[in-house]
């Protein structure tokens, strides 16, 4: 068992205290965690493989290289009603690491505020205070020093890292041309830098950490992080390629479900773990863990008997409560293959908006068109770990809608929102607190905004010669909730199989909720291009390409054959660089109808077997413990327990998740121990 990967025979002749589906970012530092208890045995089924060296994954400035890839299970959503029919890709990690092994490598924290919102839904113990602790146990701060904190502002507050976590965050070493000036662009605008993002409030503007291990200057994640340097341990079997097909429960004697272990694909063949004597955690992420509890028989029953699926466990929250950072983007993805940028979309709602830039400034989007700077860039990171190759995106700010909006903007609003459900149900908690969020007072991370050199955007084509930025767009606190279940049976007599994709339905924009996040969306777009617009960042613009403006001289380059038509853009600002701020407040941009046809997802989903409640009959799929209501040694540590969005990208998050789930889960195994059970 001491070799890094084990075979199918080593796996199936162990025996099991522990099993875990999925090896991603939260599976692998579940299973790494437990082992440390030399009573337990864990095993891992993962559908993807290892890729450790795969410069897609490891070089810092190749992220999204592996998307739409054999390591991406490459999921979509259905059309969406409120994007004018569009479907979206939705990209997921199928890889030993999982999204972690993906992801853009932000390493950042929600605010206060939203971790204690999940205690104030039932979750005990997973308020800021209860979750800090988790958060720093798996992070490892390389510190940046005093002069590289003057000259990029990469400042932190040592009380709030982790110092020998297994992951590691760094500020990059070099950063693009337009970073020494977004700060100072923020600052005019009336934004302060925050020089301790990660203790409580990320609002305002900050240089970004990343999870890149600062020596090498590679992706640090799950597989590198966590798994590899505990791969020799007798008592942690991982077996890659294997496809988990359901969760084995057995009946006890006392009529509930236990659940037993779980039958898996692997090279073409089925086989089964069905004697795993402490408990099975499901670690699928927001996609794959709901549709394997739907697949196991658990859920609505409408759903279950529609794919052919016996009714074990009725739980009509399984695959509810979707909630996605929506986002536009502006040109800033532009040093990504064309290719590629259909696959750039995150779970929440976001928007690229894309710009021109002075055409002498590097941006990795050169070394895609250019095979001598290619070779140049590769030369240098292979031999001094610097260049283009280790620059991220890493100009970020979150905003409240009380930035930019007029006080009595929020109120309006609120007033627009459907009337409250009744406090017996579920969502009602949910509701409550996405409406307070709204209140002129609050100063949270409404919106996110990110600046990067480079097109961004899958709806914009880069024209020859010419260099690119992007300002991404991203909503954080969603009204609009969507779900994720698997599809019918297709033929009488065959349930639904795990091959068969989950409908993945986030329901932008949809209902009223939904119109609140379109109108909030809108509105914050003005701000994105206004701080294009400000000193000293408008001094590398020439002009704003995507969305085009309206005087435009010559046109811009047709867009991609699926890009949605922009028509009927309705453009009333000015052109005149000189005229005077006052006059182009007056004169304001209607986004609205460009932001309907450009919104992507942010990657970010959660909330699908959501935590919460104190019993199955409160509409939640976990306990405070992360136990599966209605089943015995069942849990889901991922992030589809999180029951309310964050703001925040979701990784760092994830990796706590794990930390703490894995906690729970040894000390009910010691107390199992101790009873002689």
């Amino acid at each position: 068992m001491g070799s890094l990967f084990n075979e199918l025979d080593t796996f199936l002749s162990t025996n099991f205290t522990h099993l875990v589906i999925g090896g991603g970012t939260a599976g692998l530092v579940v299973a790494t965690r437990l082992a440390e208890n030399k009573s337990i045995t864990v095993g891992v089924l993962e559908a993807g493989h290892a890729a450790y060296d795969h410069p897609g994954i490891n070089v810092p400035g190749r992220f999204g290289e592996t998307l739409g890839t054999e390591h991406d299970w490459q999921f979509a959503t259905i059309p969406q009603p409120g994007l004018s029919g569009r479907s979206l890709p939705w990209p997921r990690g199928k890889v030993l690491g999982g999204t972690s092994a993906l992801n853009f490598l932000t390493w950042n924290r929600a605010c206060k505020e939203d971790y204690d919102a999940w205690e104030e839904l039932g979750c005990d113990g997973w308020g800021w205070e209860g979750l800090l602790p988790c958060f720093m146990r798996s992070e490892r701060l390389h510190k940046s020093s005093p002069s590289h904190q003057a000259t990029n502002s990469s400042y932190f507050n040592p009380k709030f890292h982790g110092k020998d976590g297994p992951v590691h965050s760094a500020y990059s070493s070099q950063y693009g041309a337009s970073h020494p000036y977004w700060h100072k662009t923020l600052n005019s605008l009336g934004v302060e830098t925050n020089r301790s993002h990660f203790g409580g409030s990320n609002v305002g503007a900050w240089t970004s950490l990343t999870s890149v291990e600062p020596e090498r200057r590679e992706r640090s994640y799950s597989a590198t992080a966590y798994y590899r340097p505990n791969a020799g341990k007798a008592n942690l079997v991982v077996l890659t390629g294997a496809t988990v097909q359901g969760i084995i429960l057995e009946p006890s004697p006392e009529g509930e479900w236990i659940a037993k272990g779980a039958r898996f694909v692997h090279q073409r063949r089925e086989h089964s773990v069905s004697n795993v004597s402490g408990e099975v955690i499901l670690c699928g992420g927001s996609v794959s863990s709901p549709q394997l509890l739907e697949l196991s028989g658990i859920g609505n029953p409408e759903i279950l008997k529609a794919a052919g699926i016996q009714v074990k466990v009725v739980n009509p929250a399984v695959g509810e409560n979707l909630q996605e950072h929506m986002s536009t983007q502006h040109p800033v993805f532009s040093s990504l293959p064309q290719s590629f940028r259909p696959f750039l979309t995150h779970i929440s709602p976001v928007t690229m908006m894309v710009y021109e830039i002075d055409p002498s400034i590097p941006t990795i989007e050169s070394l895609r068109t250019s095979p001598s700077l290619a070779v140049a860039a590769d030369h240098e990171y292979e031999t001094t770990r610097s260049g283009l190759w280790t620059t991220l995106p890493s100009s970020v700010a979150y905003l409240p809608f009380s930035h930019y909006l007029p006080p009595s903007t929020l109120p309006q609003t609120i007033s627009s929102l459907p009337a409250s459900t009744p406090q017996t149900d579920p969502r009602h908690k949910r509701e409550a607190i996405l409406r307070r969020r709204f209140t002129h007072d609050q100063n949270l991370g409404q919106i996110e905004y990110n600046f990067d050199l480079s097109n961004y955007s899958p709806f914009y084509t880069s024209e020859p010669g010419k260099k690119y930025a992007t300002m991404m767009q991203m909503l954080q606190y969603p009204f609009s909730t969507g779900c994720i279940h698997i599809p019918p049976s297709r033929e009488p007599g065959k349930p639904t199989a795990v091959d068969e994709k989950p409908l993945i339905d986030p329901k932008y924009y949809e209902g009223e909720g939904g119109a609140v996040d379109f109108e909030m969306m809108s509105l914050a777009q003005r701000f994105a291009d206004k701080i294009a617009r400000t000193a000293p960042l408008k001094s590398i613009i020439v002009k704003r390409v995507w969305p085009p403006l309206p005087s435009s001289s010559s046109p811009s380059p047709p867009p991609p054959p699926n890009a949605p038509t922009t028509s009927a853009v309705s453009v009333q600002e000015t052109t005149d660089n000189e005229a005077s701020e006052e006059h182009k407040e007056e004169q304001e941009e209607d986004f609205s109808s460009w932001v309907r046809a450009n919104t992507v997802t942010d990657w970010h989903p959660v909330g699908t077997c959501a935590m919460g409640g104190r019993s199955i009959d409160d509409g939640y799929v976990v306990d405070a413990r992360l136990r599966v209501y209605g089943v015995r040694g069942l849990r889901v540590v991922d992030a589809s327990v999180m029951p309310l969005q964050i703001s925040a990208h979701l990784q760092a998050t994830v990796y706590a998740i794990g930390e703490k789930g894995a906690g729970m889960i040894k000390e009910d195994w010691e107390k199992t121990k101790s009873r002689g059970v």
